[in-house]
């Protein structure tokens, strides 16, 4: 049985746009898992001042793993592209995230899906909104539509 989760990806060290590309051939090929498919690129201002614009996607992922487990392929995938922890929302290579995994409210130390700032970040929901019906619903019952009206697309570039 698979789950489709929903994957945040970020970068705005290295040329950005070409991690993008290559992280989404990387999560194609994750054990157990497809990739269904992918919104656009978008540019957007990063949330700490000083740092490079980040380009930020989201892919729409079917998997048989369980969110731990996928959890820790996106890691290694981060690894494997030069990801380095230093400072949080720091300059990064490429940033993976859950946002979502199917229908699951989950709240470990290691994950919290839905992911728990999603619905302050115009360069999350827009591309969501690409990958999914107009009625969507998070997990938690929030409605897509009304995130996306309290969002605005504000600071956000289209590529």
């Amino acid at each position: 049985m698979t789950t489709r989760a929903f994957i945040g990806l970020g970068s705005n060290l290295d040329a950005p746009a070409e991690q993008l590309r290559s992280a989404l051939q990387a999560l194609d090929q994750i054990a157990g898992s497809r990739l269904a498919g992918a919104s656009a690129l978008y540019t957007s201002d990063s949330l700490l001042p000083g740092q490079p614009r980040y380009t930020n996607a989201v892919a729409a992922l079917d998997t048989a793993l369980a969110p731990l487990e996928l959890l820790d392929a996106l890691q290694a995938i981060e690894n494997d592209q030069g990801r380095v922890r230093k400072e949080r929302w720091g300059p990064r290579t490429l940033d993976l995230d859950i946002l979502l995994f199917g229908d699951q409210v989950i709240d470990v130390p290691r994950l919290q899906v839905p992911h728990y700032h999603m619905h302050a970040r115009p360069f999350v929901l827009y591309p969501l909104a690409e990958l999914v019906s107009e009625d969507f619903r998070l997990a938690d019952g929030r409605a897509l539509a009304a995130l996306l009206q309290a969002c605005p697309f504000v600071g956000l570039e289209r590529l």
